[in-house]
Order: structure tokens, then C-alpha cells, then sequence
């Protein structure tokens, strides 16, 4: 070689290994997949997990004849459809039972009210003002109130309010909120505004806004690329929140994602609250990809603090651009970026190139190290997927039709009818001597505010007193990349100390203030050492 090669080689080598020390580590990849069932029948467009380990979920009555029967030769009235919309799955016998939906739940919304019944509103057509509620139990079926709102609700949100009744907000060409259930059938239907002003041309971009419960009792509701705290009982805007930086929509058809970052309770308050907000598709992206132009889905995520007196967003990358992602928090404070595609937008046909990958983010590490990328599925999860957290900490993955009915051959992506399971790394096998199993409180114990719970939790393996925490998270209406209602609060607590008996432990912690900082109903309580929760156990605030 000669000199001057030599020399120009040094120089190369030197700049080389300095990249390698400064380049951020690729982190490892985590997580397993594993099939539940082949087919439910349907595609699971939404779903819920019920208090009893059991998941509602359901598409839409307009697709045609399903791939499961409804029992006992039933058929929806007036018609010649004999299949069920909707199945209920029980997650320890891993099988799914039909139910009767009579009037059409396509994009509709709801919410897991405190006696454990699931209140569903709205949809298409014939069920834009019905109201459904189904109870469950062995034979127990929907059952529907035909004229229970007061307005059009399709592809609006719900949350649970701190009185226990739940607010609907917005819906297509539907600026308004009103509540269920009704305190009169005269109630009135407030104008909301921040809805018509967020509403894009010819793309809208400000369905299913992200509602999150802000501690105070007010809602924090973000739609297309803005966000206000909202009085809803006054109909008052209590502050504006800055544009996220780049103006991008980040809601449907511009399908982004949202979470309420883990609420931790410190002395009897929350300190600190943000919200985080992923993924996305840009301007304009809609209307090309109605033309067969697909534009890249957005990479980047925003954090915002909306505690601060003068709240910024902060801009985040995530490792893969995604629209239509769904955003879950995982018993242990992370938060599982799942489903989706790199390119295109929500709607029948217009996104392309599933991603398979979900990420695991980690909101306190350093930023540049907090999004950690997972093992992938082999089934692309497009348009119409839905993901729920279970009690075990699996995550249920369903759902994928782009397509306005079933359709299983000749297109780019089939109509998908199976149920998968995601399990995030902290249920590998090398956790279990770290993984602690909870022995009190029993299953549904009833808690109050402000009391304090003593859990009895085991480990097999060695304690750090110093990484036991106590989480609480509430099972989270999921449809359209948006999980309504969803919320993980870490408790008020000591450290873990040893008890009588061999690797048993307690840990005394102090519940939720008031319903503003967790409405009543069901959650799951998870007993989390070392990033690794135990299995939860249900327990009803009240």
C-alpha cells in the first residue's frame, strides 16, 4: 500500500471507530408472538376487556355474512344474515362465543362504566343514536337503545367522568359532546367549537380526538394538530396548548396515537402530567392517497407537558415512521407502540407497507435512548386493527380489513380473522425469579379513595426493596388506534419489605385522591420489581 493509502486508510479507520462510540446503541430486539386462534369469525375492529378476563369485540353489520354463525338458528331481525357481528372472547378457555349486534357498530366508540357493563355509542346508518350495552355472562347478548343519543355519533370518543357517567365528543360533521346516561330526556347538546376549527377540508383530520381525564377534573382533548384543557361542564376552554411543532395531523383519517404517560402519585398528588402523541401522516396525505399517491407516515412523536404553566412540546423519532399504530401502556409504566403501516392514511385501500415491528418506549430514559424495537409479527395489522392489554400482560392483537367487506383472496391485504398475543420481554422466562406474584388483595376487592392497601406479593427470587412499585391500569376501549379511557397510575408507596415466610414480601400503598385522578370502576392492579410486573388482579375503586 502506499503512503498516501496508508495514510487516507488511518484517517478512514480513526473517523470509523470514533462513529462507533458516538453512535447511539441499536438496541436489542424483545418480545414473542405467539397465535391464539386461526379465526374468530370476524375482524376485530373493536375491543374491550371486560372485568371477567373476557373481550368484547365487533366490526360492523354491513360487511356482509361473517365466518361465524349466531347460535341456535338465530338471524338479525328482517334480514337473511344469520352471522354474528360480534363475538365475546374468553382469554383462559382461548374461545369466542357469537353475539347479536342488530344495528351497525362500524366505527363506533365506548367506554367500561363502573358496574362493569360496556356502554357502546354510535356508529353508521341505522346506529348513528344507538346506544348498546352489553352485560356479560354466559348467555347474556347486547341490548340496545335505539334513540340513546342525542345526536350522530360515528368515529367520536368517550371517557369515563369522575360522577361515573361517560362524555361523547364529536363524531363526523358532529361538533358537540353530550353524556350518557341522561340526566333528562331534554338534556341539551353543547356546541364544541374547538371541533369545527380543528375540521381540515376535504380530509377532516379531527375524528376520534384523544381524551384524556386531567387530575383537576377538566379533559385534555387534542384533534388534528392542537390540543385545549376543556371544561366540559361549563363549556369552557380553560387553556390552549401550543401547535405541535411541524402543524402535522396527527388524528383520523391522519390515523396518529396518544397515551397518557403513567400518572405517579406523590403525597397524595400527581406532580407532573404529559401526554404523548405518535406517528401520523402528513398534509395533504389523504387526498393522495385517494389518487394512488401513498406519502411516508410521520416519524416523530411529541411529549408535551401539560402540568407546566407554560407547556412545550418536545419532539421525539421513532425508529420507523407509522400511521394507524396503536399506543398501549404496559403494567410496568412503558408504552407499546404496535400495528400500523409506513405509508399512506386510515381509510379502505389507502396504506401501504404494514409495519411488523412493534417498539417498546421508555418514558424515563434520556431521550435517544428511549424507544427500544421488538421482534415482529409475520401478519400485517392495517386498517381496522385493534390491540388490548390482558391481565396476564400479554397484549391481544386482532383485527385488519381494508377493505369494505370480507375479502380473502386477490388483494394486497386479506381481510385477517385471527387473534394473536404479543408478550413483552418482562414475561420471558429468564424474569420469573424477579417476577412477583400478588397474594393480597384477592381478586375484585373494592377499594376507597385516599386508603391505604397492604399487597402481599412473592418472589422467587432476590428483592431490591428499592424497584417495587404498584401500579393500577384501566382496561382501555381500543378502535382506530386510539385506546379511550386508558390510564396507569403508580401509587403511593413504601418499600417492599420482608414478611413472615419464605420470599414473601408487603408493601403498604395509599390509593387515588378522588375520582378525578381515577374515576371509579374496574382496574388491574399489578405488583411491578424490576421492570417486571406480576400478573394483575382485578379491584374496583369506588
Amino acid at each position: 500500500m502506499a503512503p498516501s493509502s496508508t495514510l487516507v486508510y488511518h484517517h478512514l479507520l480513526f473517523y470509523f471507530l470514533v462513529f462507533l462510540l458516538h453512535a447511539q446503541p441499536c438496541p436489542a430486539a424483545g418480545g414473542s408472538w405467539s397465535t391464539l386462534l386461526p379465526s374468530i369469525g370476524i375482524s376485530a375492529m373493536h375491543m374491550q376487556l371486560l372485568p371477567n378476563d373476557r373481550v368484547v369485540m365487533y366490526d360492523r353489520t354491513d360487511f356482509g355474512i361473517s365466518n361465524i354463525s349466531l347460535p341456535n338458528g338465530k338471524c338479525r331481525p328482517n334480514t337473511t344474515d344469520c352471522s354474528a357481528h360480534s363475538v365475546e372472547y374468553d382469554v383462559a378457555s382461548n374461545t369466542v362465543r357469537p353475539l347479536m349486534v342488530l344495528s351497525n357498530v362500524w366505527c363506533s366508540s365506548g367506554t367500561l362504566m363502573p358496574d362493569g357493563r360496556l356502554v357502546q355509542t354510535g356508529g353508521f346508518d341505522d346506529g348513528y343514536r344507538v346506544v348498546r350495552i352489553y352485560k356479560s355472562c354466559d348467555s347474556c347478548d347486547w341490548q340496545e337503545i335505539r334513540d340513546g343519543l342525542n345526536q350522530q355519533r360515528w368515529y367520536a370518543t368517550n371517557h369515563i367522568l369522575p360522577d361515573g357517567k361517560q362524555i361523547i365528543i364529536g363524531g363526523r360533521r358532529a361538533f358537540s359532546y353530550e353524556f350518557f346516561p341522561k340526566m333528562s330526556t331534554n338534556e341539551n347538546t353543547p356546541s364544541f367549537p374547538f371541533l369545527a376549527q380543528t375540521n381540515d377540508p376535504n380530509a377532516e383530520n379531527n375524528l376520534y380526538p384523544f381524551v384524556f381525564l386531567y387530575p383537576d377534573g377538566n379533559l385534555f382533548v387534542f384533534a388534528n394538530n392542537r390540543a385545549i384543557l376543556f371544561d366540559y361542564s361549563k363549556n369552557q376552554v380553560i387553556k390552549t396548548y401550543p401547535t405541535i411543532p411541524g402543524g402535522q395531523p396527527r388524528n383520523y383519517p391522519s390515523t396518529g396515537s396518544a397515551v397518557l404517560l403513567p400518572l405517579r402519585m406523590t403525597q397524595g398528588t400527581v406532580a407532573a402530567v404529559e401526554v404523548l402523541v405518535c406517528g401520523g401522516a402528513p398534509k395533504g396525505a389523504f387526498v393522495n392517497a385517494n389518487k394512488g399517491i401513498f406519502d411516508g407516515a410521520l416519524d416523530t412523536c411529541g411529549r408535551i407537558k401539560i402540568s407546566d404553566p407554560n407547556p412545550q412540546w418536545a419532539m421525539e423519532t421513532m425508529p420507523s415512521a407509522r400511521v394507524m399504530g396503536d399506543m398501549l401502556l404496559l403494567p410496568n409504566g412503558h408504552v407499546l407502540i404496535i400495528n400500523g403501516v409506513s405509508a399512506g392514511v386510515a381509510g379502505w385501500e389507502l396504506g401501504r407497507n404494514p409495519v411488523l415491528s412493534p417498539v417498546v418506549y421508555h418514558p424515563d430514559k434520556q431521550v435517544g435512548s428511549r424507544f427500544e424495537v421488538q421482534n415482529p409479527s409475520t401478519i400485517p395489522r392495517v386498517y381496522h386493527s385493534t390491540a388490548v392489554l390482558l391481565r396476564d400482560g400479554r397484549v391481544l392483537v386482532g383485527g385488519s380489513n381494508a377493505h369494505d367487506k370480507y375479502e380473502f383472496t386477490n388483494v394486497l391485504y386479506p381481510t385477517e380473522l385471527s387473534l394473536e398475543a404479543f408478550s413483552p420481554s418482562y414475561l420471558d422466562s429468564n424474569s420469573s425469579a424477579f417476577r412477583p406474584t400478588i397474594i393480597l388483595p384477592v381478586k375484585n376487592t373494592r377499594i376507597g379513595y385516599g386508603k391505604q392497601v397492604v399487597i402481599v406479593f412473592t418472589v422467587s427470587g432476590i428483592v431490591d426493596p428499592s424497584s417495587v412499585s404498584v401500579t393500577m391500569v384501566a382496561p382501555s376501549f381500543n378502535t382506530h388506534s386510539f385506546s379511550m379511557n386508558q390510564r396507569l397510575i403508580v401509587l403511593d408507596g413504601s418499600q417492599a419489605s420482608k414478611i413472615i415466610g419464605r420470599s414473601r414480601y408487603q408493601v403498604v400503598v395509599t390509593t387515588p385522591p378522588s375520582g378525578n385522578v381515577a374515576p371509579a370502576g374496574n382496574y388491574l392492579l399489578y405488583v411491578v420489581h424490576k421492570e417486571i410486573p406480576s400478573s394483575g388482579i382485578w379491584v374496583q375503586m369506588q
